[in-house]
Order: structure tokens, then sequence, then C-alpha cells
């Protein structure tokens, strides 16, 4: 199936409006005072100011760029991750392979910002999550789906 550009910046500006605006309510949740943590055998990030929790989310890992070799590299194409961390990233690969969107079901890729942005937005849609959240490890940025918010 070819590639059809147009197909894919309507999905990639549906999903940029559909996280926008819950981005927005997540970050008026949290406030900026808040310290979280999250865990990939758990499959879980939870916040908590002064050391008391008041926000939970199921995590899914969408995927991970490596800063210093720059490529992206999607969970679940990364067999190190536990189970509970990939949840159903499957789903946006097949999405992709349906669709005829390629960015979706190549296991790894250079690192685009850009593309890496559109990327994070369509999963997002595609597995309804109620927000986005990127962190970094060493030399690894961690990019993340929230479900569940509780």
């Amino acid at each position: 199936m070819e590639h059809d550009h147009a197909d894919w910046q309507a999905v990639v500006d549906a999903a940029h409006h559909r996280a926008a605006e819950r981005q927005e309510r997540l970050i008026g949740r949290l406030g900026e005072d808040a310290q979280y943590s999250w865990d990939l055998e758990q499959g879980a990030i939870t916040w908590s100011r002064a050391g008391a929790e008041f926000c939970r989310a199921r995590l899914t890992l969408i995927g991970t760029v490596s800063l210093s070799e720059s490529t992206w590299l999607w969970s679940w194409a990364n067999d190190s991750l536990p189970r509970s961390a990939v949840g159903d990233m499957d789903t946006v690969r097949q999405y992709g392979e349906l669709h005829g969107f390629p960015v979706l079901p190549w296991e790894s890729f250079d690192h685009h910002p850009g593309l890496v942005r559109e990327a994070r937005l369509v999963s997002a849609a595609v597995l309804d999550a109620v927000g986005l959240w990127t962190d970094q490890a060493g030399g690894i940025q961690l990019h993340f789906l929230l479900h569940d918010l509780s």
C-alpha cells in the first residue's frame, strides 16, 4: 500500500487537537509542584506532593530515543521490555500497516523530533490515552502514554 501524505497529515492533525485538550486537563490536574515516579514492571506512574500520592495512571511505553545514536525504537520492537510496559502498542503498529502509514510499523528510524512527535500523537489517539509523558534516563528519552488516571 502506498503512503498518502495527506491522509497521514489529517490523522496527525486530529490527534494533535485531541492530545492538546487532554494535556491541558492533565497539566491542570497535576499542577507545577508534583513529583512523579514511574515503574515499567508495574506499568504505572504516580504523582505526589510532600510525599503524599495524589494521582496514579497506567503507563504504556510508546518508544525510546537513543540520544547517542539519534534513533527511535518502538516499544513493540524492543524485546528487553516487560510486557506491562508495552501494553497494546502492537495495535499502533497494526493501525499503521492497515492504513499504509510507514512510520508506525517501522521498528526504528532516525530520530527526527517532528516525526517522533507525530508518532506519539497518533499512538495516543489510536490507544485513547488520557495524556502523554516524557522522561529521560541516562542517554535514553522515554515516551509514554497515560491511561486510567485516578
